[in-house]
């Protein structure tokens, strides 16, 4: 009787911690629409000046990083123990499969796209994907970092934990966020470790889920010297999915923010919001983007912030959002736009689009690590994380 009462007594414990949890949780639409145009007014009354901003900019911060346990992650410099091979010169561009330790045991694969035109240094672009089936094999990925490529940077598309190659978790584990997170800071780690880098011109874009990725990451290391996030930030909608709202980065105790706010955590650095008519970021132009213009507006940054918006437009990385990143992103990084094919427009009919079996990094030539931890038991484990 007595054991039974103890067990009952932890069980109601664990109960209440996995409560208060959730209770920390904005998940999917966790406003409407009008409450979160009301939410932006409450938190804009909380800052006036560059100063003010910086103090909750740094409640933001902090909340991010003790949100996603990001003190749990171990300590490791260098050792990507890169894995690259298959590289082919195709017109203008490289490219190149890679793949490289997050952690010992736990890989990140991908693509590496480099310019032909030989430099000393580069610089580089980070391009994490959306949901969807294997986004890294699609044709918008390829001609995305194929052009910023031929632009003259040195791309590296990696797959979202539990899509492609990276199958070593299941995308819906409840640290997908951390891991994602953790994940696009030893991708940028390695392409800083590179000779051929130029660490002042790094940036960073991608759509849906990536686009999560690319503010998160953007507002926690301001080694991303540009950001470009695409058809994501919202006021109300905190995204659906574990890999973006499935930790508590949004909300703690006494203390409420949005993906807005952790986007403007750019600021002063290059920021330019794409959204479009029909998904969550459709009242960018009137709600988002004159908040995060107040927020450059203290840095006397208001040339650095722009809104690209297409109202006729879906939720996709589609040619127009495509071709609105390339102008940006070759403002700020010094990337040479003539060095795209244009008439009336960019033209992207240089790229190959590539097979899927041709960009995987493991294969029968080339199989996965020995020492690769399988399952998401195994990843806990090795972390010394306790759900």
């Amino acid at each position: 009787m007595k054991m039974n009462s103890i067990l009952m007594f932890v069980l109601l414990c664990v109960s209440i911690q996995l409560k208060a949890q959730n209770d920390m949780l904005c998940v999917g639409r966790y406003w409407t629409e009008d409450e979160a145009n009301l939410m932006m007014k409450e938190f804009a009354s909380e800052w006036s000046d560059k100063a003010s901003w910086e103090k909750r900019a740094a409640k933001v911060k902090q909340g991010i990083l003790d949100g996603l346990q990001w003190d749990k992650m171990p300590e490791i410099t260098g050792n990507f123990n890169p894995v690259i091979h298959s590289t082919r010169e195709m017109d203008g561009y490289i490219v190149e499969n890679i793949a490289i330790e997050s952690f010992p045991g736990f890989y990140i694969t991908g693509n590496l796209y480099r310019p032909l035109e030989k430099k000393d240094k580069y610089a580089a672009v980070l391009t994490p994907h959306g949901h969807g089936a294997d986004p890294r094999y699609k044709a918008y990925v390829q001609i995305k970092a194929a052009a910023l490529a031929r632009m003259g940077a040195i791309v590296f598309a990696y797959d979202m934990v539990g899509y492609g190659e990276s199958q070593q978790i299941n995308h819906k584990m409840p640290i997908a966020l951390l891991l994602q997170t953790w994940n696009s800071k030893r991708v940028l780690e390695y392409l800083l470790s590179r000779p051929d880098v130029d660490p002042e011109k790094i940036g960073m874009t991608g759509e849906s889920g990536g686009g999560t990725q690319t503010f998160v990451y953007s507002a926690i290391d301001d080694r991303i010297k540009v950001a470009v996030p695409v058809v994501q930030v919202s006021a109300h909608f905190f995204g659906g999915c574990v890999c973006e709202s499935g930790m508590p980065i949004h909300k703690s105790k006494g203390f409420q923010t949005n993906n807005v706010e952790v986007a403007a955590l750019c600021a002063p650095r290059p920021l330019l919001l794409i959204s479009d008519g029909a998904d969550w970021t459709a009242n960018t132009p009137q709600v988002e983007f004159p908040y995060i213009q107040k927020v450059y507006a203290v840095y006397n940054a208001e040339n650095k912030v722009a809104n690209a918006h297409f109202p006729t437009e879906r939720h996709d990385y589609g040619y127009n959002k495509r071709t609105a990143a390339y102008n940006f992103l070759a403002r700020f990084l010094d990337l040479s736009l003539g060095k795209l094919p244009y008439n009336e427009g960019y033209q992207e009919d240089f790229v190959s689009v590539l097979p899927e079996e041709d960009l995987k990094v493991f294969n029968k030539e080339h199989p996965f690590p020995e020492n690769a931890l399988q399952g998401d038991e195994a990843v806990l484990k090795y972390l010394k994380i306790d759900l």
